[in-house]
């Protein structure tokens, strides 16, 4: 979302890194008038099998709670309203949706 790269741009320290994970689904505006002498790095990937290690990581030492990204919860049984609602993530204002059995 537009508003969390912006708010991302203007909490970062100088010498921070925005690692941006994932697809946009529009367009987000970089400030570089105000970010050019900070030094800092900006980082772009889909989330795969690369990155897995370094996120299970990250959430077993607590430096994120994966819970507060969850947004949606399925059962198996509502596997396609799962895909819909994720497809529709702006609309639908889905973060994480999660498939239970």
């Amino acid at each position: 979302m537009p508003a969390t790269f912006q708010l991302c741009e203007t909490l970062i320290a100088p010498g921070g890194v925005i690692a941006n994970i994932g697809v946009h689904g529009q367009k987000v505006e970089l400030y570089l008038e105000r970010l050019w002498s900070q030094n800092i790095t900006i980082t772009t990937r889909l989330v795969d099998t690369v990155t897995t290690p370094m996120l299970l990581k990250t959430v077993q030492s607590k430096k994120i709670d994966p819970t507060r990204l969850i947004t949606h919860r399925f059962t198996l049984d509502q596997i396609l309203d799962a895909y819909d609602t994720f497809e529709r993530a702006a609309e639908t204002q889905a973060l994480k949706v999660i498939i239970a059995t």
